[in-house]
């Protein structure tokens, strides 16, 4: 519980303001990696262990908004509380080794979770297949909507559905001459015209707005999206265009790191023998889970793109 204590520490002391930095700058110390830099009782830490502690915890827990002063003492008090914990043997307490073990077990977790990541990891030429077999894909499309609100029952603003069609038959024609759109809109709380272009990848969109959107070929083509009571909706396209083995290539990697992944995991729980009493766990209500078990692979904190789930 390290990360924890640490944190607790900091609160601590930067409430009593017993961690202040200098305000004066001083010089940089010659390095010496074996130097000893901090005293705590018998213990002795030198730059080195101090430094990889530092890099360590940062690892975890992201860059440290705090002065090395400041870390220096909230791992001073630290490495203090700790050994009176053990001198007042609260290290043989039921409830601190559960948490220790706790901590053993997530860490282990973790470390072998990154070992099957690094092996998981595609090669080259496996992303290339991958791109040139679903090249469909990668199709990026450049969209301009446009959306005409309607009246009707229950919704009194906006303009008459046959004023709205022939709304949009004059945007579509101003765009194709050149002319301006938005001159032909007498309303604006009637039309709205994307002022520039959206750009979409494949799965980006809702299910029917992907369908139009790619079906449309040449530059300047239009689509009806909807015609619903209250609004109508149409969509140009304002380029088509196909990225690139090199642009795609992290997503595609990271798909299929991903997939690797899962197969493993499926593939170890299998092997290992897990069980589950189902009528247990059915019968007990959900509750919020520490984050343990295997990091990343149950996709907690990330996205579907960071899962390959697209």
């Amino acid at each position: 519980m390290i990360g924890l204590s640490f944190a607790a520490v900091c609160q601590v002391q930067a409430s009593t303001g017993g961690s202040a930095a200098s305000s004066g700058a001083s010089p940089a110390p010659q390095s010496d990696p074996q130097k000893v830099v901090l005293k705590v009782g018998g213990l002795q830490i030198t730059e080195e262990q101090f430094e990889r502690y530092i890099a360590d915890l940062e690892a975890q827990q992201g860059p440290a908004d705090l002065s090395r002063k400041q870390l220096g003492d909230n791992y001073a008090s630290i490495l203090m509380l700790s050994q009176l914990a053990v001198d007042n043997h609260l290290d043989t307490s039921p409830m601190v080794i559960r948490q220790l073990a706790i901590d053993r077990n997530q860490i282990l977790s973790n470390a072998e979770f990154a070992r099957l990541k690094a092996e998981a990891k595609p090669s080259s030429q496996e992303i290339s297949d991958y791109y040139d077999a679903h090249l469909d894909d990668y199709d990026v499309v450049e969209l301009r909507r446009v959306f005409i609100w309607k009246k009707g029952p229950g919704h009194d603003k906006g303009l008459t559905p046959e004023d709205a069609r022939a709304l949009a038959a004059g945007i579509r024609k101003a765009y194709e001459t050149g002319s301006d759109p938005n001159a032909l809109v007498k309303d604006p709380e009637s039309t709205v015209i994307d002022p520039a272009p959206l750009r979409f990848q494949r799965e980006e969109l809702p299910a029917a707005m992907e369908k139009a959107a790619f079906s449309m070929q040449k530059k300047g083509d239009w689509v009806e999206l909807a015609d619903y009571p209250d609004a109508l909706v149409l969509l140009q396209l304002v380029s088509r265009s196909r990225m690139t083995l090199s642009e795609v290539s992290p997503q595609i990697e990271k798909k299929l790191q991903n997939q690797k992944l899962r197969g493993e995991l499926e593939a170890l729980k299998k092997k290992t023998g897990i069980w589950m009493d189902e009528q247990y766990f059915a019968s007990h209500a959900p509750k919020s889970a520490p984050n343990q078990g295997e990091p990343e692979a149950s996709g907690q904190g990330n996205s579907s793109n960071e899962r390959g789930e697209r």
